[in-house]
């Protein structure tokens, strides 16, 4: 049966798959027919993720991005891809009058840097299929909006917007494209970790028009598919907002 939408026969590289949405794009991007490489610091959590894809063709391999040897080593491992998504990041609170130099370097490093010489290595050396789909997950904080606090975090997610725009020029005569998916509060692990309580979550749910509620990780992971699929084959440089009509208000 035809379907545009279908990843068979692609191979997809997945950073930060060992939880949250990353992980639900590797499971959902298997389950649409795609080889899928999945990479992740956490080896116990990469491997539960590595259990639940579908096909018998995929990989894990092990490599903390924020640390360059392994960046390279991650790059190197690697088999020529049809398409990338950069999942991998972190979050931090804190109020800009208490953002240090560092405070800003260790979210850009992981959110920002990371991501831009990964891409860059796999272009550079020919590992991106022309015809490719590259794909940051980004956010709404930093590109439609900001939180309080958020700063340091907004200024990581800002930059890969720029990014994106960027290198969706520079490979456009590749036939590569380039784009983010922007979501909103999803209900991942992190929120299980947050100093934030239930009531207050539940509080900040019903600020989402669209049913009161957070994101789910799956309905990222099916953005993130239509991007990597023939179905976008004309869409590059976009940021694909996905938060339940959050930034509506």
């Amino acid at each position: 049966m035809y379907n545009p939408f279908s990843l068979q026969d692609k191979t997809i590289l997945v950073t930060g798959a060992s939880s949250g949405i990353g992980k639900a794009i590797a499971i959902e991007s298997s389950k649409m027919g795609a080889r899928v490489i999945i990479s992740g610091r956490n080896e116990e959590r990469l491997k539960e993720t590595f259990s639940l894809l579908e096909g018998d063709n995929n990989e894990y391999l092990i490599a903390d991005l924020s640390i360059q040897e392994e960046l390279k080593e991650l790059y190197k491992g690697v088999p020529d891809l049809d398409g990338l998504v950069n999942c991998a990041g972190v979050v931090k609170t804190l109020p800009f009058t208490f953002a240090t130099r560092e405070s800003f370097e260790d979210v850009l490093d992981v959110n920002f840097f990371a991501p831009a010489e990964l891409t860059r290595l796999l272009v550079k050396s020919k590992k991106i299929k022309k015809g490719g789909s590259i794909v940051f997950i980004s956010s709404i904080t930093g590109v439609f909006c900001s939180i309080v606090a958020q700063s340091v975090y907004a200024s990581s997610k800002g930059a890969i917007n720029g990014l994106v725009k960027g290198i969706a020029l520079d490979l456009a005569p590749k036939g590569i494209r380039v784009n983010s998916v922007n979501p909103g509060m999803v209900e991942t692990e992190i929120l299980q970790e947050s100093v934030v309580t239930e009531e207050q979550l539940n509080e900040d749910r019903k600020r989402y028009p669209l049913g009161g509620r957070y994101g789910k990780p799956e309905e990222v992971a099916y953005a993130t598919i239509y991007l990597l699929s023939d179905a976008s084959t004309w869409t590059t440089g976009s940021n694909i907002l996905i938060d339940g009509g959050y930034t509506l208000l």
